[in-house]
């Protein structure tokens, strides 16, 4: 069940919103987590133990690493005290469980597909490798996985104190609107909210108008360009001219950007709705003049992720600037394999794990000084290449794609026209448009208001949400096109 279906819309959250605000204060937590656990069930089926036991592996090693006692509470350990050998082994049980959990369901496929190429290549292929079963993917795996170790790490490193409650641990880690697509959201930003949910009617309201903007950025704008966007990169290479090479990158460069910062919008707006407040996701990344800032805004609770937990450990750029590129790499290649088990992924992670640190460089600094126009040309250019190699299965595809990009003959009859009909010109130019910060604008707009002028423009702000909701769920209703981009994930 993906947020913007028929049955979440109009069966599943009505539900669960209803049974969540009409329950007693004690049972909101479990009425929350019941949901939580059916969303999640729904999809994966019997597939839901590899959450729970990601979930129950760090709610034990936590309390070990805190040394938990049976009664009482549990204090935070001091933030730069000496560790047991105890604790640090609770550690490494955590980390490598959930990395073990993560590798076997997620890159096990991978290394069987490379292991039978290196095989066939020295000649081994009798060995049989290839009647190994293939391993199911568990949406969201990505996401649980680095959300429930961020939370041992944490308690460790003493910014935490283990949770005795497992209500609210498993709460935390199986909370259903940011469970499937994120925000990563750590223990810390909620910990308040797990013990006292919040309800006011402020909150709950604005919950509503970020869902129904995410909503409306999903269904109007990625899933129309996710239909160009399917056409081009399916086009055999002969057929790939210029032009259809570029808009198809065009759509697919609006495609991601609306799908994934919708379902954050969708997600934050849900966590509204049931009292928690969950961090931004993105910070309009298109804006960006260079890399380094893309990262800044695009995909935020993951770049703090690597940032706190590989980054840093690592020793970020404290050291020499060798180290730091070093550094910067392992964390973008790393970066890359968290989106997917594929070698474009990897190319994709190096590609801008480059990238920044060329920017750490003279060359930085001299593009530092170039028009505003130019280094945003720059960077879309840089962010739209490295897509070709995300969306692509393979990077053999990737780079013929890439290819496509540059002048060349081809005595292909197809046009770009044929991609974008007028329908879809005018939704990538409404795309275009509010990948700028529009909306912030206007709402700042209307802020300033005052009297019957202010009291219009809500009036004509709120009416303009409804439309939008009445217009996304009756795409909805029609059965358009409505692709689950994360299922890699």
């Amino acid at each position: 069940m993906v947020f913007s279906s028929v049955a979440f819309l109009f069966w599943f959250l009505p539900a669960t919103l209803l049974l969540f605000h009409a329950a007693p204060a004690r049972v909101r937590l479990p009425v929350l987590l019941a949901a939580s656990l059916a969303f999640y069930f729904y999809g994966e089926n019997w597939l839901i133990w590899v959450m729970l036991a990601s979930t129950g592996i760090d709610y034990v090693c936590a309390l070990m690493i805190a040394g938990s006692s049976p009664s009482g509470s549990v204090a935070v350990l001091p933030a730069h005290g000496p560790r047991t050998p105890w604790q640090r082994g609770w550690l490494a049980v955590s980390i490598a469980s959930n990395l073990a959990l993560l590798g076997y369901f997620k890159y096990f496929d991978f290394f069987v597909e490379n292991a039978i190429r290196l095989l066939d290549a020295l000649r081994l292929g009798h060995l049989g490798l290839d009647g190994l079963a293939r391993v199911a993917l568990p949406l969201g795996i990505s996401f649980y996985t680095f959300q429930s170790m961020s939370y041992t790490i944490d308690v460790y490193r003493g910014r935490v104190a283990a949770n005795r409650s497992l209500l609210e641990f498993s709460t935390f880690v199986t909370m259903f609107p940011q469970l499937v697509a994120g925000p990563i959201v750590r223990y810390s930003d909620i910990e308040g909210q797990l013990r006292s949910p919040g309800r006011s009617v402020g909150e709950f309201a604005e919950g509503v108008r970020r869902f129904i903007g995410g909503l409306a950025k999903k269904v109007l704008i990625a899933n129309p360009m996710a239909l160009v966007a399917d056409r081009a990169f399916a086009l055999p290479e002969q057929d790939l001219t210029w032009g259809i090479a570029w808009a198809g990158l065009a759509a697919y460069t609006l495609q991601i950007y609306f799908d994934f910062s919708g379902y954050s919008c969708m997600a934050i707006g849900l966590g509204r709705m049931f009292g928690f407040r969950f961090p931004e996701n993105f910070d309009f990344p298109y804006v960006a003049t260079s890399v380094r800032e893309f990262w800044h805004r695009w995909h935020m609770t993951l770049s703090t992720w690597f940032r706190d937990y590989v980054y840093f450990p690592l020793g970020g750029s404290r050291g020499s600037e060798a180290a730091t590129w070093r550094n910067l790499l392992i964390v973008f290649v790393a970066c890359g394999l968290w989106h997917g088990a594929s070698w474009n992924f990897v190319a994709w992670g190096l590609f801008h794990g480059l990238f920044i640190s060329m920017e750490r460089t003279a060359l930085g600094r001299v593009v530092s000084r170039v028009p505003r126009p130019l280094r945003h040309a720059y960077l879309m250019l840089v962010v739209m290449v490295g897509w070709v190699l995300f969306r692509c299965d393979t990077l053999s595809h990737g780079l013929s794609y890439a290819a496509a990009l540059l002048p060349h003959a081809s005595t292909s009859l197809r046009t770009a026209r044929e991609l974008l009909p007028n329908e879809s010109i005018a939704v990538l130019a409404i795309g275009a448009a509010f990948c700028a910060p529009v909306v912030p604008w206007l709402r700042a707009r209307v802020e300033r208001l005052g009297g019957h002028p202010r009291l219009a423009a809500e009036l004509a702000w709120t009416a303009a949400l409804f439309g939008l909701l009445v217009l996304s769920a009756g795409f909805l209703a029609s059965g358009s096109y409505n692709p689950f981009i994360y299922f890699r994930f």
